[in-house]
This record gives C-alpha cells, structure tokens and sequence, in this order.
C-alpha cells in the first residue's frame, strides 16, 4: 500500500499514542513516509498501509508522543561541559570542591588548566573570601584553575589565572562587571562576576578549535536526543555555534532541529563573534533543520549575584549597601533600537530578564515599537520570566510576547537559596507565576538553560511544573508556591507544542499530525498513569528524528 503515491516507510502500531493535537488527542498507530507522517488512526487502519518492504514496529502498549522541543539551552557550552570539563553538583561543598580540584591537579602536566562545573549558587557568600582563594591556590599545586557557578554567570579562579589576566589588588572593576573582594580586608577572593568572566575565559578558551567546538555540539545534540529532545533553541548564539550546527547539518549528522539567536550586543559571558557582522552574515548559517531566526540581548544578571534588575531593593550588603537593585545592562533607548531592529528584519527578541523591572522594561519597549509599527507576526521571547510584577503578567498576551520558562527551577533548589539570601524568603519565593500567566493567556515555552542545569531531561521539568516540589529528593517536604502548579497536559504542551509556536515551527514539529515530522519518543511508562512524583522517573526508550532513530536505549 501507500500514501498519495510513496510507500510508506516505517509504521508503529499497538500504542498509546498522545498527539498533543487537540482535534486528535489519542491514536494506536502511525505511518511514516520519507520523513514526514503520512497517516495516524487504528492498528486496523494503518496496518493495510504496509507493504513487504515497511517497518513495522509493536509498541507493545507503550506510549509514545511528540519529540520534545527545548526552546533555551546553550549547546556548545553543554557539550563542553560534557568532552572537556570536570563535573561536580552544585550541592558541592567548598571542601568538596578542594579536593577534586587537588586529585586532578595531581594528574596534569605542568601548566595545564582545570576547568571546571558547577558551584551552587548559594555558595557565593563561601567563595567570596580571601581565606577560601588561599584554600584553592593550595590544593590547585599551581596549575591554573577556573570553575563556573551553575548559574553560567559567575567564576571562581585561583590567583595564577589572576595573575595571567592581569588582574591586581587595585585593579578597577569591568564595565557591567565586578571582582570580587573579601567583605572585612577587601582583597581580591577569585570571583569574577558577569562581565568580569570573559577576561578569564577568553583565557582558558585559547587553544578551543573550531573541530572541538563542532565536536562539542555533536556530543550535545546526542544527549538531547537521549533525553528525546529532538529541537531546540540555542539561547545566545556566536559564530563558533552557527558553524558548527551548520557543518554538521551539511554533513548529515545533525539530528535535531535547532534555532539560533544571534548575540546582538557581545557578552563577557558567551565567547565568539557576534553582534552587525553575524547578523549580516546569518543566512550563510541556514540549512535544512538550522534557522538562525531569532536575535539575543542581555539586560541584566541574576538574582542570587544581584546583578539582576528589581523594582525593589536587595536585602543590604557590604558590597552594595542599602537600597541597591541592581542595573539594567542595556538602556531602554537601545533596548527599543534593538527590539525594533529585529522586527523589521522578521526576527524574534529573546531576552534574558531575571528581575521584575527588567521585565517591565522589555515588555515597554515592545509595546513603544508596536505603537510605531503597528502589528507584527514577530514573537519575542522574554527568557526566565520568573520575577513579575501582577501588574505585568496579562501584559505577555496582550503584545505576544512569550514567557520562556527555564530553567527548571519551579521547585526549591541552590538556586532558590541563593536567592534567599540577597532577597530575603518572602520576595524570593514568589518566583515563577506560572498560573497567573495561563490565565491571562500567555505562551509559555519551556527550557532547560542547559548546561545551567547540569542535565536537560525535561521529565524533570515537567515533574516540577505539576508538583513544584524537587524531582531529586532535595528538600523533602517543601514546595515552590504550590498555587502555581500546572496539570500534566499542560506542562506537555510547554515543552512540544508551545515550543514550535515560540520557535516559528508550529507548521512541522510539536505535534503528531499528517505532515509534520516524525519526530516521535517511545517511553517505559505511562505518565498519565503515575502518579505525580514518579514523572520524573521517565526515561526514553527511543527517539526518532524525521522517521529514524536518533536514540535506542
């Protein structure tokens, strides 16, 4: 048999199979045909669809469903991460810490660097001293040493790299950055904080090659595809990143549809070109599966180093005195150049915003661009949109703009007890309204902000958008303000088909249906059949990109 003229290439039958397609929720059975599905229904209906050269695959009742669509990760810092560097929990205390970095130090040849990840980020109060940098540069044995937070925007060195950076005791801080220094002598501790990072990376990274960096993609796209992720979106993407995913598409090797969002303001935090010369040069990177579609700014930190931006004030410190609430790194004439700069060349904005005035800020520049121009079909991404006034919140629907929840931390973590620390619990808990934004009719796309979090499973974070409880086991017994849990289908929904809509690819991924690409993950158990706090516990059995597999457990 076939479908409009070509045989039908692979065919699953005897599933639970969940569409995600409102109009079609529940199938047994799926035909694929060059890639694409050509047919959905009963095992009676597309059984008679095979012919002796089909591949017939028995779910065995297993359910299957759409691949899952990561809208914000950084895929060659992940896949760095994963070949080249050392890796340790964020739960790692500063001992902890010491002594991997002495047993590696043990084994390197003189000079050789250690890299390594990632330090929680409630553990800024105990690096951040002159005592503790002292510890490092013993158990370092002299080799130079740099180990990022699990936030991607804060580093710890040890004073050999201080000294190859240059960077002495009187040394000022860097523009939108800062050294860190001992709260009671003032002497530099190591930490280098947002902008700060790049002086220090660009040094560990000297000797990176444009063959590790596409060998670093590939590693991660393989993971992604183990956790049946099958597209995404890279979150601030330079040319090193664009070359790679291209090179590999060209080559075949790319199994994952993936969306790139260029750097339109350099950042000590992501390395590579960026900003006018990539843009003008992005359609060089468009392949069959690589659209570079979207644009990048920064424009502002994160909370727990308090280089976000809030409406209200910091709990005070040492280092920031009374009434500090952090900057914006961009300014708002700018902030409305770059947002309509990227609507009139049909480009999404995706646009880190960690506090709540950096959110009111990106939602009023829009708005000043659409008095202007009018409507547009462009969306904007507001990344982490995790700290929003009420008053903002029906703001996302009304002007289209899409609430990029990531990364997974809608359940307490480090993270949230970094937090705590420079906010104090009450404000810090009122963290991801993610209720409040179904309500007034927001898109809410979901992500990971890997490597952020040190692995991409969005098992987890749908787990943690149902339970708002942690998926690990860590804090037992303590939820994220429980109001704001999500039902399942709709925390499937996030991370497939609300994704695709926030991406521009709605027309072929995100959902089963006639048409769109196979992309389709089989799992060793029914989430709609267990309870809540086992969803996490899901593992993918096999994922297909465009009708083959891309992952066999």
């Amino acid at each position: 048999m076939s479908v409009n003229g070509q045989a039908v290439d692979t065919i699953l039958v005897n599933g639970r199979i969940y569409t995600v397609d409102p109009d079609r929720r529940w199938v047994e059975a799926v035909a694929i045909t060059n890639g694409r599905i050509t047919a959905l229904g009963s095992n009676a209906v597309i059984r008679d669809l095979a012919s002796p050269a089909t591949d017939v695959i028995d779910l065995a009742g297993r359910l299957a469903m759409p691949g899952f669509i990561d809208v914000h990760n950084h895929i060659l810092w992940a896949g760095k991460i994963e070949l080249f560097e050392q890796q340790f929990p964020g739960t790692a205390s500063l001992d902890d810490i010491l002594t991997l970095v002495h047993r590696i130090a043990r084994s390197k040849q003189p000079g050789e660097w250690i890299v390594g990840s990632q330090w929680g980020a409630d553990m800024l109060s105990v690096l951040n001293k002159a005592e503790a940098l002292a510890r490092l540069d013993e158990a370092s044995l002299g080799h130079p040493v740099l180990l990022s937070d699990e936030t991607g925007h804060q580093r710890w060195v040890n004073s050999v790299v201080l000294e190859l950076a240059g960077i002495r005791q009187d040394s000022p801080d860097p523009e939108q950055g800062a050294f860190g220094r001992d709260a009671k002598t003032g002497a530099l501790t190591g930490i280098m904080i947002e902008s700060a990072i790049g002086i220090v990376d660009e040094l560990a990274n000297a000797n990176f090659t444009e063959e590790m960096a596409e060998a670093a993609v590939a590693r991660a796209v393989r993971t992604n595809n183990s956790y049946g992720i099958t597209a995404f979106q890279d979150a601030a993407s330079t040319a090193p990143i664009l070359t790679a995913l291209t090179s590999l598409d060209r080559k075949g090797a790319l199994s994952a549809w993936a969306v790139g969002s260029i750097l339109l303001v350099k950042s000590g935090v992501i390395l590579g070109e960026s900003g006018d010369s990539l843009l003008a040069r992005r359609d060089e990177y468009r392949t069959a599966h690589v659209h570079p579609n979207f644009t990048k700014v920064f424009l502002d930190g994160v909370p727990g180093a308090r280089t976000a931006a809030f409406h209200d004030a910091y709990l005070e410190d040492a280092a920031h005195g009374a009434g500090f609430r952090g900057e914006p790194l961009v300014s708002y004439p700018d902030l409305v150049r770059y947002v309509d700069k990227s609507e009139k060349l049909g480009m999404g904005l995706k646009i880190h915003c960690a506090g709540d005035y950096a959110v009111t800020q990106m939602l009023d520049a829009v708005e000043a661009v659409r008095h202007f121009n009018g409507p547009t079909k462009v969306r904007h991404h507001i990344a982490h949109a995790s700290y929003i006034r009420d008053e903002d919140i029906p703001r996302f629907a009304e002007l289209g703009v899409v609430a990029d929840l990531c990364p997974i931390v809608w359940f307490p973590t480090t993270f949230l007890e970094g937090h705590k620390e420079a906010m104090g619990k009450e404000r810090a808990e009122r963290f991801w309204p993610n209720v409040e934004l179904l309500k007034a009719g927001t898109l809410m796309a979901g992500g990971s902000d890997w490597p952020v979090i040190p692995v991409p499973d969005p098992w987890t974070g749908i787990e943690g958008l149902v339970t708002r409880q942690n998926p690990s086991g860590a804090f037992p017994g303590q939820s994220l303000w429980a109001e704001q849990a999500l039902d399942l289908p709709t925390a499937i929904e996030i991370y497939t088909i609300n994704s695709a809509r926030a991406m521009g690819l709605d027309g072929v991924i995100g959902s089963l249906e006639v048409g769109k690409s196979a992309d389709i993950i089989v799992l060793d158990q029914n989430v709609f059949q267990v309870p809540a706090d086992r969803i996490a516990d899901t593992k993918v059995l096999t994922t297909y990109f465009e009708g083959k597999v891309v992952f066999q457990r």
